[in-house]
């Protein structure tokens, strides 16, 4: 759990600037069917640099960004303390800290596949109230959506070999359902996009954990094909990341 904890930590810069945010139908969602909405208790767990936590606030969500990194954590307070129902919390997810039954909601974006998912399930049940919600995201790469995306994907797994590691912790419909179990799970995909000029992609890459820092063994040749791979799909200067975001959702309290 201490390498989950630790791995971002020289990442944050590019985390910030270069990490996408989810797309409006994902707050819509939530609205509709958890309740979302001013005043609402809200605990986003492993909350990082507060991406998914603006948008809760914006929501007029009361939100406890619970983050143990303390880098990550510093980020989103600097971004998100000038909110008056913003409240930072160092703490892991499966200790949040949090008081049992305190917040109707609860929220993981790009976080939950790091967690221990047993102890962060019983973790959850505890800080919600009865009848409370989870609700676990994920901006999904579209791996093989065009040309530069499916060369990007080729890219990752030749010149960053721990990606494959990683990869294999996202959870597909099957898992979070037994995350679920025994209530109902429901799940919602949208699309999400971001365009980036080549500084842009170099800082996207590099927000990835997996990716070889400068200084490290494999950075130079990974940068060299990233170069060779912008020049021969950018248009105008630009290339596109296409995500699907997934929304698994339901009532776990």
């Amino acid at each position: 759990m201490q390498d989950s904890v630790s791995r971002f930590t020289s990442r944050v810069a590019d985390y910030v600037s270069c990490r996408p945010s989810y797309p409006a139908e994902v707050v819509d969602l939530l609205r509709r069917e958890c309740g979302l909405g001013p005043e609402m208790a809200v605990a986003d767990i492993g909350a990082g640099t507060g991406i998914f936590s603006r948008l809760l606030l914006e929501a007029g969500a009361d939100v406890y960004a619970v983050e143990p990194n303390p880098a990550m954590r510093a980020a989103a307070e600097e971004a998100l303390g000038g909110h008056r129902r913003f409240h930072s919390v160092a703490a892991p997810a499966e200790e949040t800290t949090l008081a049992a039954g305190s917040v109707s909601l609860v929220t993981a974006a790009q976080a939950f596949h790091w967690f221990d998912a047993a102890a962060a399930r019983r973790e959850f049940c505890r800080i919600l109230r009865p009848g409370g919600w989870a609700a676990l995201l994920w901006n999904h790469r579209v791996e093989g959506g065009t040309p530069f995306l499916a060369d990007y994907e080729e890219l990752i797994r030749t010149y960053a070999p721990a990606y494959n590691d990683v990869a294999r912790r996202y959870p597909d419909s099957e898992r979070m359902g037994s995350f679920f179990a025994p209530a109902r799970m429901r799940e919602e995909r949208f699309a999400n996009s971001q365009t980036f000029d080549y500084e842009g992609l170099y800082g996207r890459v590099l927000s990835s954990s997996y990716v070889p820092r400068p200084g490290e063994e494999g950075h130079e040749p990974l940068v060299a094909a990233l170069r060779r791979l912008f020049e021969e799909h950018q248009s105008r200067g630009q290339v596109r990341f296409q995500y699907e975001c997934r929304v698994y959702f339901g009532q776990i309290g």
